[in-house]
């Protein structure tokens, strides 16, 4: 079976996306900031008929508690196929460029970016070592610098914006690190889910968890010929 490691999955697009990937026959690595709620986690996935989950604390924004969530899965797993980058923070609202505070951008930054990043450079060993290497990026259509420069009428206009700049940031990240393993197994890919019903935006969203998640399952999966370094949602989202 193979082994995916899906971070802040103990709720909202990372909970379902454990569970589709679970019914896929993925072994699932429901990866959790807080022990208590993963623990909640993966009894809810087990009480439902899926036991192929298990927990791991991990939060992203330590680099300590990576090194040792990559430990332990040293321990159990040979190779880690898929990982998909989820756990992420809206930040405290408004968020104005010109008044939104330098703390609260770097606690979303912390998070969304380079908590991102140090994830994945500390398990890409294990990735390496599997036939066909996944990454997902869970990004936001927020994060398309195209669609903000042609937006004149945002009534979310400074609410969101380090949040926004923190996907734009992750965007990125998948670009240079496509590009680093491009012509390799890798398959590295940036997914804006949609604007979904979660707690991040208070349960404002217009669509789904499950919606959401088969969007990022889509590209954890994709085949050989699939594409790497791009931006999805249901098609090609602009940069």
């Amino acid at each position: 079976m193979k082994n995916v490691l899906i971070t802040g999955a103990n709720k909202g697009i990372g909970f379902e996306t454990a569970r589709q990937m679970a019914q896929l026959g993925f072994v699932v690595h429901l990866g959790s900031r807080e022990k208590a709620r993963g623990i909640d986690a993966v009894r809810m996935l087990k009480e439902s008929g899926i036991f192929n989950v298990e927990l791991i604390e991990i939060d992203v924004t330590n680099i300590d508690s990576i090194k040792e969530a990559r430990q332990e899965l040293e321990t159990k797993i040979v190779a880690l196929d898929v990982l998909i980058n989820n756990a992420g923070i809206a930040g405290e609202q408004p968020q104005s460029m010109s008044k939104g505070t330098i703390e609260n951008l770097r606690r979303v930054f912390d998070t969304n970016f380079f908590g991102a990043v140090q994830t994945t450079q500390q398990f890409i060993d294990l990735l390496k070592k599997s036939d066909e290497p996944r990454i997902v990026n869970v990004s936001s259509g927020l994060g398309s610098l195209t669609a903000h420069s042609r937006t004149t009428d945002n009534p979310n206009m400074g609410m969101y914006d380090a949040y926004s700049c923190s996907k734009t940031a992750l965007n990125a990240f998948t670009v240079m690190l496509a590009g680093e393993f491009r012509g390799t197994k890798f398959k590295i890919n940036s997914i804006g889910p949609g604007y979904t019903e979660t707690d991040l935006n208070g349960h404002s969203g217009t669509q789904t968890v499950e919606e959401a998640a088969r969007r990022i399952v889509k590209y954890a999966t994709i085949g050989v010929d699939g594409p790497t370094g791009g931006f999805f949602k249901d098609d090609v989202i602009p940069w």
